[in-house]
């Protein structure tokens, strides 16, 4: 067995995080976007520590339910968003904005509805 409450305030940050991430990318219309100006190049820095933390949180999971439980929800590309955490926090001046803005609007939306999905069941 795993330490429930802190797994589930793992997922509540990964959510925040999530929903963070959403907010920021409201006003970035294209990969290109997040060049346009200084306001747009912070908002990529913000969505970046916010993937690499969801990366950070999404391994203490697996480290913490011995990969018992993400696995369970298999919509969610969790290889995926863990890596990016490693590429963002090793190859930063590397990063793709079409990489960056591709997973933002396709992979976090899902992912805020799964954690939403797991903390009811795990509630």
């Amino acid at each position: 067995m795993y330490d429930r409450p802190l797994v589930i305030a793992i997922l509540k940050s990964v959510f925040s995080a999530a929903e963070r991430i959403i907010k920021k990318m409201a006003v970035i219309d294209s990969p290109m976007g997040f060049s346009d100006n200084d306001e747009k190049r912070d908002c990529l820095d913000v969505i970046c520590m916010q993937l690499a933390a969801i990366g950070e949180g999404l391994k203490k999971i697996d480290k913490l339910t011995d990969g018992g439980l993400l696995i369970n929800y298999t919509q969610v590309d969790w290889k995926g968003l863990k890596g990016i955490r490693d590429v963002i926090a090793h190859q930063y001046f590397d990063i793709s904005d079409e990489a960056v803005f591709a997973a933002c609007r396709n992979d976090i939306p899902l992912l805020i509805k799964t954690i939403k999905q797991i903390l009811d069941d795990l509630i």
